[in-house]
């Protein structure tokens, strides 16, 4: 195996086979009421011949069903929160998977950033409503919908739904249940209410957005009219995020990406990691310090997070994208984790 000469190569730090692989056991990370073990193994029992590729997202629903949304043999699988597949579906439907969200009844949101499409399906695939023409765009930066859009916040109180628009946009759009658009807000920019890559969003208890501003590394906060109300600075490129409004209080679940170059990669507190923190932007714990990599306890590239009933963590990696695509290795790169939370 050339794992480990290629792992260092291209700045991963040197690792074992039986790091890379997960195999070498688990770890505890974070801090307070919020440790996790962590593996490092690829999460989901997939059947023989199948991949992932790379999981984008992943999105937990009230009955506790994982939903991978990934570039892999087929674009849907469901698991149980043992990993044990309990259905599938999309070959075919998708250019390019990447956010993945749920309405108060249930229904996915699958946001295609390959096509500039957002699709709403029921649990099982039926198609819902489509917004947005395949493969047709909005002129870049335009403000309209949609140019490489990326995912969506469902506001349970109304059933309105907003969509962060993305990649060749910087803008986010409102849009009644039936799917008609209401406003639009934001531009490109690094002032408040202006986005560099508006890559995911999140509805708190109180209808507050919560917005992924990636390469500005922070999380911007606005009322259901895009009217600014705070930002949480101090974090790395922030990716993906999640709340859980299901307690005492919510709870802000962010992933980041790494944040350095590739000549202090050794460094550390720079991401990739999991930021758990609540709505007043109170760090309460970060799940992992150390630089990108394989083994058991680091991460390549949080891309999605989500969390279930019982208070773990699921992370989508896009770690063939950002790593795995670059690197001579003859194998898929881990792109899918399970946190579970230590109690």
């Amino acid at each position: 195996m050339t794992d480990n000469v290629e792992f260092e190569e291209y700045g991963l730090p040197r690792a074992t086979h039986e790091e890379a692989d997960g195999s070498a056991g688990s770890v505890v990370l974070g801090d307070g009421d919020y440790r996790y073990e962590v593996s490092g193994k690829n999460w989901g029992t997939l059947p023989d011949g199948w991949k992932y590729k790379e999981a984008t997202a992943v999105g937990v629903d009230q009955q506790d069903r994982v939903f991978v949304f990934n570039r892999g043999t087929s674009a849907i699988v469901v698991f149980d929160t043992d990993g044990n597949m309990i259905d599938h579906w999309g070959e075919g439907i998708f250019k390019s998977p990447h956010g993945i969200s749920f309405d108060p009844e249930g229904n996915l949101f699958l946001v295609d950033n390959g096509d500039s499409t957002v699709r709403k399906f029921t649990p099982s695939g039926e198609l819902l409503m489509t917004l947005g023409e395949p493969n047709k765009t909005s002129a870049p930066m335009s403000g309209k919908p949609f140019n490489v859009p990326t995912h969506v916040a469902v506001d349970p109180e109304s059933g309105e739904f907003f969509v962060s628009d993305g990649y060749t946009n910087a803008v986010v759009h409102r849009f009644s249940p039936e799917g008609d658009l209401i406003a639009s807000w934001g531009e490109s920019g690094t002032d408040p209410g202006q986005f560099n890559i508006v890559h995911n969003i999140a509805i708190d208890s109180q209808g507050l957005l919560y917005v992924a501003d990636r390469e500005n590394h922070r999380i911007q906060v606005f009322n259901r009219d895009g009217e600014f109300q705070t930002q949480f600075v101090n974090m790395s490129r922030t990716a993906a995020i999640y709340i859980d409004t299901r307690g005492d209080e919510d709870i802000v679940y962010i992933g980041e990406y790494f944040s350095g170059i590739g000549s202090n990669h050794m460094g550390t507190n720079l991401g990739p990691r999991v930021t758990v923190m609540n709505t007043k932007g109170e760090v309460l714990s970060r799940v992992g310090i150390e630089s990108y990599g394989s083994q058991h306890g680091r991460f390549f590239t949080p891309h999605g997070i989500s969390v279930d009933s019982h208070g773990d963590v699921y992370v989508a990696e896009v770690s063939h994208s950002d790593y795995g695509s670059n690197w001579n290795i003859d194998h898929e790169l881990r792109s899918m984790q399970k946190l579970v939370r230590v109690r």
